[in-house]
């Protein structure tokens, strides 16, 4: 499905490497939000995200980054000025401080020094940046890679399974449900994590080895496996949905006439313990109506003499 407003448009594109499908051509839109991006090691997920940073070409279809054609020279090198782009691996920078290697980003991406030390103010790597990059805990690292990633205020930012450097570092546990999940040493840093990750741009994808990593706080969880994405119940989205329910278990609605609104009345037969009912009152047919327990309480206090409808 492509929204209206999509950061991200694929149209029958496919991903091969090797001769192999990584995604099969598929049409798909990414819109504004936080979407997780899970699936298990090898499957092609940092394959699809250096597609999606415009450094591979899509083997078949095409992709659009931010509304820009990128088979047209012009429109890539637009595309690619508001993409933020952070690979999973930063062993090739080890040597550098944090405050070096934020600000050799901002030089690549032609941004001024006082850039930099506003993207390392705003990390909070005041106190870090002076400190190589290799002796620095892995969620402060971690914290310097999205810093360089993002010195140029990007429209789009592309994590690549940001929480590595996490799970490596141990604690990490077996949840019941089978999904890997933090363990207790680094919750504390996954919860000081996900804020800063949220507020990154209008448009942000992680990816993850594990689904469990993204479920909770990712606007729109997909997951890639033989070249298929599906995407996952999220639980903001579940909450999005109640809320929708929440407003629509109303006796009316505030953008709808009364004249046409659903009316909220005692059926003639209802019995103490039997369903609440609700009558459309411009059709007249009785229907369960799904109604929240405050709703309930009410409506079954006695009714007085013509109050049905």
């Amino acid at each position: 499905m492509i929204a209206e407003h999509s950061a991200i448009v694929a149209r029958g594109m496919g991903v091969r490497r090797r001769g192999r499908w990584l995604l099969r051509p598929v049409t798909f839109g990414v819109a504004e939000g936080v979407v997780g991006l899970a699936g298990p090691p090898g499957v092609g997920k940092s394959t699809l995200l250096a597609t999606f940073a415009t450094l591979r070409r899509p083997n078949a279809g095409a992709l659009h980054i931010l509304g820009h054609d990128l088979t047209n020279t012009a429109d890539l090198r637009a595309a690619r000025a508001r993409i933020g782009y952070l690979p999973g691996d930063l062993a090739l920078a080890e040597n550098m401080t944090a405050g070096e290697f934020v600000a050799y980003a901002a030089y690549y991406k032609r941004r001024s020094a006082s850039a930099a030390r506003d993207m390392v103010r705003r990390l909070d790597l005041t106190e870090a940046a002076g400190t190589e990059l290799s002796l620095l805990p892995p969620d402060v690292r971690l914290r310097a890679g999205i810093a360089a990633a993002c010195v140029h205020r990007p429209a789009v930012v592309l994590l690549d399974d940001p929480f590595v450097d996490l799970r490596s570092a141990g604690s990490w546990s077996r949840g019941t449900t089978g999904h890997e999940g933090a363990g207790p040493l680094h919750e504390s840093a996954m919860s000081e994590l996900v804020p800063v990750l949220r507020s990154l741009a209008p448009t942000v994808i992680v990816t993850a080895d594990a689904s469990g990593l993204l479920t909770g706080w990712c606007d729109r969880l997909l997951t890639l496996s033989r070249g298929k994405l599906a995407e996952l119940p999220t639980r903001s989205a579940a909450r999005r949905e109640r809320a929708t329910a929440d407003r629509w278990s109303l006796g009316h609605r505030a953008d709808v006439p009364a004249s046409r609104s659903p009316a909220v009345a005692r059926h003639p037969a209802d019995e103490p313990g039997s369903p609440v009912l609700l009558r459309s009152a411009d059709r007249g047919r009785w229907r369960p109506a799904r109604l929240g327990f405050p709703q309930m309480t009410r409506l079954r206090e006695p009714a007085r003499s013509g109050a049905g409808v």
